[in-house]
């Protein structure tokens, strides 16, 4: 009787335990299975507390859903693939905003995004809640690449990059502008005087190319003793850089699949881009090590290189090269962009050019042998500054952005059955915006918002446009170089129209609506098509 064995319940206990190792581990990885489901249960329940706290702590409403027919949204998904092989994927972001509304939710593939065209709530992304956004996949899709600098970091990182840079456009403004007029001058003496077409497509981004490179080299990176030489490499590096974007516009599509984007044509363009770099690093250290890194004028600080600013920061090569690719990738791609789309529309509007051209007349004359403008003279052209926000309204270089949530935030607008709630983001999602569909909004532009027309910009209603109108990005994260970029702009555009102030497209191209044409949409979107056209002196 007094044996512990006889006791019935120390008897259920030695009949239920397990006795062979097979069925011991089995019980233990049952223990933790239901462990580990408890606690994630529990973390579920307390985030859904959390969640909905917030929700009603400020307002919010479900977002509608998009017009998918299809599970996971593969109809949506199929659809675009058919317009991006069709070169024409920008028109598709057209179609689903027209379909689904001005913010929306976008469920593909089972994650959950927004999608959003509205000023107040891109104002919110990139300005009001910006701490409560990062760049998120973006530094996984463009490290082979880009590496990590100004277009690729967050945080201290990025601020860090982004003070280096500052100081080049700040004290170099007149060895800025004089290289413009000098690359400028370039891309004139490559036109047939004869009237023969030409694609300008190609001068663009190599003008750009080359004010680029000064701006991270100094003159060390485009003096007229090696022209040649640095030209050849230039064109190489072109396509490369060319090749290596269109993967990485790949790779951002699929997403967390990213890594299945890296073939050998992908590695080898990215090797090229990564040699060029180096070659231009290792000649700038040369030729800058024995001479001052800055001087100082009346008013402005000069001879600041970037690359000579980097070494003080860092001695490691590889940092130093993702930082100047960084730059190369804003500098040269945006830019040449807005140039080539600003040549195509004067060709294909002569009411707009000739207007451009009766104010160029008025100011600095006509002809290679009138003054070329300084920037007095461009400060006064006003329509030539309006030709150029429409072209940047119509043609955003960069077309398409987004943001990922870092913790729970709300955008003001989009929830509910009105559309004015405001709607939750959860950490890890997706916040996508469409500066292309943005600009093409009729009820902020207008019935002709796809149409070309510079005067918009004189109407009242347009003075005030603010978020509406988003090419240089905004907030914290504003275009450091807008200001130079726009200068390019305006001197290129007004010194060819001068020196040609008759461009017409070939005969043999055929009329293409604005809007309709094939782009090539990468980081940045040009035209498919090239920028074809004849450009003639005075007779």
């Amino acid at each position: 009787m007094g044996s512990t064995s006889s006791h019935p319940l120390n008897t259920s206990l030695a009949l239920s335990w397990p006795t062979s190792p097979r069925a011991v581990l089995f019980a233990l990885l049952a223990t933790l299975a239901a462990y580990w489901l408890a606690a994630r249960s529990y973390r579920r329940y307390h985030q859904n507390l959390i969640e909905q706290e917030f929700v009603q702590k400020h307002g919010c409403q479900p977002l509608k859903p998009w017009k998918a027919r299809w599970p996971l949204g593969l109809d949506v998904l199929i659809s675009a693939l058919k317009f991006a092989r069709e070169k024409k994927i920008l028109q598709f972001f057209l179609e689903v905003v027209d379909q689904n509304g001005t913010t929306f939710e976008q469920n593909l593939l089972g994650g959950r995004a927004v999608n959003t065209v509205d000023p107040e709530n891109i104002k919110a992304i990139l300005s009001t809640n910006f701490e409560d956004y990062t760049l998120g996949l973006r530094t996984l899709h463009f490290r082979p690449v880009l590496g990590s600098g100004i277009f690729t970091q967050d945080g201290a990182a990025w601020e860090h990059s982004r003070a280096l840079l500052q100081p080049q456009f700040r004290y170099n403004r007149t060895q800025n502008f004089e290289q413009i007029k000098i690359c400028a001058q370039r891309l004139i003496e490559d036109i047939p005087r004869d009237g023969t077409h030409i694609d300008l497509q190609p001068l663009c981004f190599r003008l750009t190319f080359d004010t680029t490179m000064f701006l991270l080299f100094g003159d060390t990176a485009v003096s007229a003793s090696d022209w040649g030489q640095v030209a050849e490499k230039e064109s190489e590096f072109a396509q490369a850089f060319n090749t290596a974007q269109d993967y990485l516009a790949t790779r951002g599509r699929f997403g967390p699949f990213y890594w299945l984007i890296n073939n050998r044509e992908f590695r080898e363009a990215c090797n090229t881009c990564h040699r060029f770099v180096d070659e231009a690093v290792s000649k700038a250290l040369k030729a800058s090590a024995s001479k001052a890194k800055f001087k100082d004028t009346d008013d402005e600080r000069v001879g600041y290189v970037f690359v000579d600013a980097l070494v003080q920061q860092t001695k490691d090569l590889q940092v130093i090269r993702d930082q100047c690719l960084n730059v190369l990738l804003a500098g040269r791609d945006t830019t040449g962009c807005c140039l080539q789309w600003t040549f195509r529309l004067l060709a294909r509007h002569q009411r707009v050019l000739d207007h451009l051209r009766a104010e160029i007349e008025e100011i600095v004359g006509l002809g290679e042998s009138a003054p070329a403008p300084t920037r007095d003279h461009l400060k006064k052209m006003k329509y030539l500054e309006l030709v150029v926000k429409e072209v940047l309204r119509l043609y955003p270089s960069v077309p398409v952005n987004s943001r990922e949530a870092a913790r729970y935030t709300t955008l003001p607008t989009g929830g509910g059955p009105d559309g004015k709630a405001p709607v939750l983001v959860r950490p890890g999602e997706g916040v996508g915006y469409c500066v292309y569909a943005l600009h093409r909004r009729k009820d902020i532009y207008g019935e002709d918002a796809h149409e070309f027309r510079p005067e918009r910009w004189e109407d009242e209603a347009m003075q005030n446009i603010g978020w509406a109108y988003r090419p240089f990005n905004g907030g914290p994260r504003l275009c450091l170089g807008k200001e130079f970029a726009e200068l390019e702009v305006y001197y290129t555009v007004a010194r060819v129209v001068q020196v040609f102030p008759r461009i017409e497209v070939p005969t043999s191209e055929p009329h293409v609506a604005v809007g309709d044409e094939t782009q090539n949409l990468t980081l940045v979107v040009s035209s498919a098509e090239g920028c074809v056209v004849s450009l003639r002196e005075l007779d």
